[in-house]
């Protein structure tokens, strides 16, 4: 189930960045792509009833293996995030630059006014 809220949720984002003309709308559904990709990777990541990968005094090495989670889907989350973070900035700063220019977010009236 939560699998196919992760596809809902990626396949919204797919919808809105190819249909929508608004520039502003279609950043939106990139970062929606995004959730969804991110959820996904915690959920392949997700063991239920796991201990966090800390091997702790008294811990035999077996037990450590057979109960801890895997961290290496959460250290890539959280890679994307701080990376993604970095180009919404720079995706809502073209947004800025190109109302200034255009006075429009509508991707049809840039091209109209392009010429």
């Amino acid at each position: 189930m939560e699998y196919a809220l992760c596809m809902v949720l990626i396949a919204v984002g797919l919808y809105g960045a190819v249909v929508k003309k608004n520039v502003v709308k279609i950043v939106i559904s990139l970062v929606i792509i995004e959730f969804g990709i991110n959820a996904l990777l915690v959920l392949i990541g997700y063991r239920a009833a796991g201990c966090a990968p800390v091997l702790n005094p008294g811990m035999t090495v077996a037990t450590f293996t057979a109960g801890a989670v895997d961290p290496l889907p959460q250290a890539m989350v959280m890679t994307a995030i701080v990376i993604n973070l970095g180009l919404l900035i720079l995706m809502v700063a073209l947004c800025i630059r190109l109302y200034e220019r255009f006075g429009t977010f509508d991707i049809t009236e840039m091209r109209r006014l392009k010429g």
